[in-house]
């Protein structure tokens, strides 16, 4: 059973039906005792990192999320999900959770003869950094569906699971035990992010 965290801000339709779509259960909660029930995290996100914050804190599920993840509940954060894992932004001035070294910062083209737009939007690829079985069994090709202003430095370099290029090199997905993130949006990402999340389930 994956427990989908409602805090307001995520696509949560959409990654409720991809479980059904792989055929793993899942229930979307919205406080503190949904998530201390959680035996898997899954913890979607899209806005702005302090409005998150803000409303994660506000609804009891800040404290409950890091007391399940510290206890070695896995989690799995998406776009802002997984940033908001991180020490901060510098999209706000609030504090992650800090669970990652890590931190979010917006892309920046300085010095380009042709800036990239921002938001980084479509399709890309991964380069892997280290195995995971996040990405076992995978299809071919493997691509995923990215948008997203902002990009995870991770400052240990050994919780770097994938990066990919826009511009240069970032942060794409990483993992530290029973924390996981990814910065594309696996349920809007076909067979790609099906798998994913099937794994996520089965394998962890």
């Amino acid at each position: 059973m994956i427990t989908i965290i409602d805090y307001g801000m995520g696509n949560l339709g959409s990654v409720l039906n991809m479980f059904k779509k792989v055929g793993v259960s899942s229930l979307i909660v919205s406080d503190a005792e949904g998530v201390l029930d959680a035996k898997k995290m899954l913890l979607p996100g899209v806005g702005a990192f302090d409005s998150a914050v803000e409303s994660l804190r506000s609804r009891g599920l800040f404290d409950a999320i890091v007391e399940k993840v510290e206890g070695g509940t896995p989690i799995l954060g998406i776009c802002l999900g997984m940033q908001l894992l991180t020490r901060g932004s510098e999209e706000g001035v609030n504090a992650g959770f800090g669970l990652i070294d890590a931190y979010a910062k917006k892309f920046d083209f300085t010095g380009m003869d042709k800036p990239l737009p921002v938001p980084h939007m479509g399709w890309n690829r991964l380069h892997h950094e280290k195995e995971s079985a996040l990405f076992a069994d995978m299809p071919p090709n493997e691509r995923f569906y990215f948008v997203h202003s902002y990009a995870v430095e991770c400052y240990n370099k050994e919780d770097i699971l994938t990066t990919t290029h826009y511009g240069y090199d970032f942060v794409s997905s990483f993992e530290k035990e029973n924390i996981m993130g990814c910065q594309f949006h696996p349920e809007k990402s076909h067979r790609f992010g099906m798998q994913l999340l099937k794994n996520f389930a089965e394998r962890y």
